[in-house]
């Protein structure tokens, strides 16, 4: 079972989800890098003339153009979701210390991965994807490091003027690297002022002024389908998504009950 497609994130160059049972990966390289999650089984492979094993609870990363192989543990298979990320999405400088050591135990960081995986299954969501994108490369950044990085001092006033812009922007969105350049700032900078300042991603912020508004569309009569459209969703399955995980229940539901 494989299903693979191309996100509109950028820094994104593929994305994979797949479950093998018998194939075995031969020696290959990739020009990407290759952020790796088995989520059943595990994975023993070959790096650079070194064995290295993927389990459920590590975060594996291959650094692109280093030979690689790749094959099932045990008879059952495994099942491993994977974000090609571009070349320049991390410093090829980075390389050697991948080389080195292609994978951790961080469940934080394997908390974001797979959030990062919810973020691209949904279109609507590239904020959202963007967001998560910039927290795994800086901590990905920090465990490549040869000297540990410092955080960037908070920034209150970019924080502020952010939260202005995607007030403006409630339904037409805004992407971050576009904000980013707006502000004059790095996406990293962009997401990590914001969330010292106001204790919630940029993403969630404005997913939340979008529930707002669609929660008295909904109360005023209009239907879910419309409503979606009107607040910024893609469809009503993408505010259904978000209205459940904020409010345990559906749009309609939830219209209902004023009655």
């Amino acid at each position: 079972m494989i299903r693979a497609w191309r996100p509109e994130v950028a820094g994104i160059a593929e994305v994979l989800h797949a479950r093998f049972t018998e194939h075995a990966y031969p020696s290959h390289t990739h020009d990407t890098w290759t952020l790796l999650v088995v989520d059943t089984g595990a994975v023993r492979f070959g790096l650079d003339r070194h064995e290295h094993g993927a389990l459920r609870s590590l975060v594996t990363l291959l650094p692109p153009h280093v030979p690689h192989d790749g094959r099932s543990v045990d008879a059952a298979g495994f099942r491993k979701r994977v974000v090609y990320l571009e070349q320049d999405a991390l410093d090829l400088g980075l390389v050697g210390a991948a080389v080195d050591h292609p994978g951790w135990a961080d469940p934080p960081l394997r908390a974001e991965v797979h959030r990062l995986h919810e973020a691209v299954l949904h279109p609507g969501d590239a904020l959202e994807a963007e967001s998560r994108l910039v927290l795994v490369r800086d901590r990905l950044r920090r465990h490549l490091a040869v000297t540990e990085i410092e955080p960037q001092a908070n920034d209150a006033p970019v924080a502020r003027r952010l939260r202005a812009l995607l007030d403006a922007r409630v339904v037409e969105g805004i992407r971050l690297d576009d904000a980013a350049a707006a502000l004059g700032v790095s996406a990293t900078h962009l997401v990590r002022a914001f969330g010292a300042e106001y204790g919630i991603a940029p993403h969630r912020y404005l997913t939340g002024r979008r529930l707002d508004r669609a929660r008295r569309l909904l109360l005023s009569g209009r239907s879910a389908a419309d409503v979606a459209v009107t607040v910024g969703f893609h469809d009503q399955a993408h505010l259904t998504r978000h209205f459940r995980r904020l409010l345990g229940t559906t749009p309609t539901a939830y219209a209902r009950s004023a009655a």
